[in-house]
């Protein structure tokens, strides 16, 4: 991702300068995001300005780190008064192409499908669902927040009239690759997977994959160490037979509290 140049001349009051064109770590775009959601919330709190340390504290970073990811927009704040939220947030939404109007195509409406059409903070955020699609005939053709679902033969026609900009898969597995054909024929070039497989796209398409199960992962991790940590861990001549009432987390086995 690259910047735009400033188009406007920042006011002498403000420490900004024009913005310069360099690249957006992939880290710091993921919290560009963060930093907008908080700033929503300040305003419809009414909070007119706020300062690095109390943004990043509620973006759950570190005031040095918001200031860095910040200084790519070439936006510095005001010393001694902060950030205007205002501002600032339209600055965001402006890096983060919420400024252009987005529309959401979601593939596969069962149980995660359903859960995320009847979402309300996608369109609140900017990201109406717009298209809905699977194959099963007990969904094709019933509505799901006004909006009809379609069978996936009609993704090329239905994305491309609807101008759908995000495609969401939540299909089976075995399913998304084509699913993700489709949604490419029909202009799609950003595309969040909640499928359990890696996707093959063109090099102009964007895909981002959500595994749940890959988190949930992580997080058993996390309470392994933690365990460990805490000097509970079986002793290493411990009966493997013994396992099934300690209990196995990421292959580690762990005594519970």
């Amino acid at each position: 991702m690259s910047l735009r140049p400033d188009t406007g001349a920042p006011s002498g009051a403000e420490a900004d300068g024009e913005r310069p064109v360099r690249p957006v770590p992939e880290a710091t775009v993921s919290r560009l995001a963060v930093y907008l959601r908080v700033l929503g919330e300040l305003r419809e709190q009414g909070v007119e300005t706020v300062s690095s340390e109390e943004l990043a504290g509620a973006s759950g970073v570190n005031s040095a780190k918001l200031r860095k990811d910040l200084s790519y927009l070439g936006s510095y704040g005001v010393r001694g008064v902060g950030y205007d939220v205002t501002s600032l947030q339209g600055r965001l939404q402006g890096e983060l192409g919420m400024d252009h109007r987005q529309s959401v195509g979601l593939v596969g409406v069962g149980n995660l499908g359903q859960a995320l059409a009847g979402y309300a903070g996608f369109a609140g955020r900017g990201f109406p669902v717009s298209a809905l699609f699977d194959v099963e005939p007990d969904l094709v053709g019933i509505e799901i927040n006004g909006i009809r679902v379609r069978h996936v033969r009609e993704i090329p026609e239905v994305c491309a009239a609807h101008g759908v900009t995000i495609g969401m898969i939540a299909t089976p597995g075995p399913a998304a690759q084509n699913v993700c054909d489709l949604l490419v024929e029909g202009g799609v070039q950003s595309i969040l997977n909640f499928a359990p497989v890696l996707l093959q796209v063109p090099d102009d398409v964007e895909v981002r994959k959500v595994d749940l199960s890959v988190e949930l992962q992580v997080l058993a991790f996390h309470v392994a160490r933690r365990h460990i940590a805490g000097d509970v861990a079986i002793p290493a001549d411990t009966p493997d037979g013994a396992a099934g009432a300690t209990g196995e987390t990421n292959g580690s086995v762990v005594s519970p509290r």
